[in-house]
């Protein structure tokens, strides 16, 4: 099994010495900073196997930090702030944190979103990659070749439909915010104003997917912030 190295960046000392515990008694490595210019400079030294981020540093916001560590790197970065804001959860999750946990959270939700993160870190997602693996979770199949099941039951959806689906499967776990959507589906020139044309997609195919469309067991909402795929459990 791989020894990985968390990176936490947090200039609140108990907060990060709290984490730091909790961390190493699950078996990681863990390295701190407490600004962003001194997290910045361990990753490019230590090569963290992912980033633990708080967006209120003393020297620089957490959103520059993100910002600058996704010009070269694709390390997986997860937020924890006490910012509850959807602006600040979409704003983290566009620029290219992978997650986004708000304080306090609960030391099994930390250990959780890791191993997601961990899990799909090795696995590089482009807006026009096809996924080699099928996604499979919970009866859906989905081959990325245009063929869909539920139950070995075949789902016909537009192509359209398809490829927000598709783009959501491929990052499965993680949250996919609107606006990320309708650029990847629809182009560059949307934005999250045109999110109507999104939630009508959904709704459909939500009725095609899903047993309980009132109740979704694969695409679940995250509220003021996008979409997440239940997780591929073949990962």
């Amino acid at each position: 099994m791989k020894d990985y190295t968390i990176l936490l960046i947090e200039d609140e000392k108990n907060i990060a010495d709290f984490i730091e515990k909790i961390l190493r008694s699950n078996d990681y490595k863990v390295v701190t900073a407490s600004t962003g210019g001194e997290g910045l400079s361990l990753i490019k030294s230590r090569c963290p196997d992912i980033i633990l981020l708080d967006l209120g540093l003393p020297d620089m916001d957490g959103l520059d930090v993100i910002s600058s560590v996704r010009s070269w790197s694709l390390c997986p970065i997860i937020v924890l702030s006490a910012r509850t804001t959807d602006n600040d959860k979409v704003s983290s999750l566009d620029l290219g944190a992978d997650d986004y946990i708000t304080k306090p959270f609960s030391t099994n939700e930390l250990l959780a979103r890791i191993r997601t993160s961990l899990r799909h870190s090795n696995r590089v997602v482009t807006n026009d990659s096809i996924s080699e693996k099928p996604y499979a979770a919970l009866g859906l199949k989905i081959d990325f070749m245009k063929i869909i099941t539920r139950d070995g039951e075949p789902i016909h959806l537009t192509p359209v439909e398809y490829k927000i689906v598709a783009y959501i499967a491929k990052n499965s776990g993680k949250v996919i915010t609107y606006s990320s959507i309708l650029k990847n589906v629809w182009g560059p020139n949307m934005d999250e104003n045109d999110n109507k044309i999104l939630r009508v997609n959904m709704a459909n195919i939500r009725r095609k997917i899903e047993p309980n469309p009132a109740e979704p067991t694969y695409i679940l909402t995250e509220l003021g912030v996008g979409y997440r795929m239940l997780e591929d459990s073949s990962l």
